[in-house]
């Protein structure tokens, strides 16, 4: 499995976010900036984190973006469903349509897989990815 590009980038933007924390106000332009990312890109995984709760927008002066939660309460699943929606490694679990569904016996299993996954990435907090590692 592998996240998308935008996914990779949410979780990037949002590890630069989470050191702006403390009520410190960023915006997309400079999280671009930080990130290496095209700024119409930020701008639009902005729109997505904020609509998922995980951004906060202010306008006018003292304005800005800020992590609408502490770092520590958001996990990369928090981030990665914000882009992606749920966390599912096979379609056929959110009823797409599957040639071998009438002998799949493995459908019933793939919820259970999948919870795993979500939990291996609810164990993550931001906090953690936030942390700028020590060059030795």
């Amino acid at each position: 499995m592998r996240l998308s590009n935008l996914a990779d980038y949410a979780v990037v933007t949002m590890s630069a976010a989470a050191r702006h924390c403390g009520g410190a106000r960023t915006s997309a332009a400079e999280l671009a900036a930080e990130t290496g990312l095209p700024v119409p890109t930020v701008q639009k995984l902005v729109s997505k984190l904020s609509a998922a709760g995980l951004l906060r927008s202010t306008r006018g002066a003292g304005g800005g973006l800020q992590l609408a939660r502490p770092a520590a309460a958001i996990t990369v699943a928090d981030i990665v469903e914000a882009v992606e929606g749920p966390i599912a490694l096979t379609a056929c679990v959110e009823g797409a349509d599957c040639s071998v569904e009438h002998d799949c016996t493995v459908k019933p299993h793939w919820p259970v897989v999948n919870e795993a996954l979500r939990g291996a990435l609810a164990a993550i907090p931001l906090t953690q990815l936030a942390r700028t590692r020590e060059i030795a």
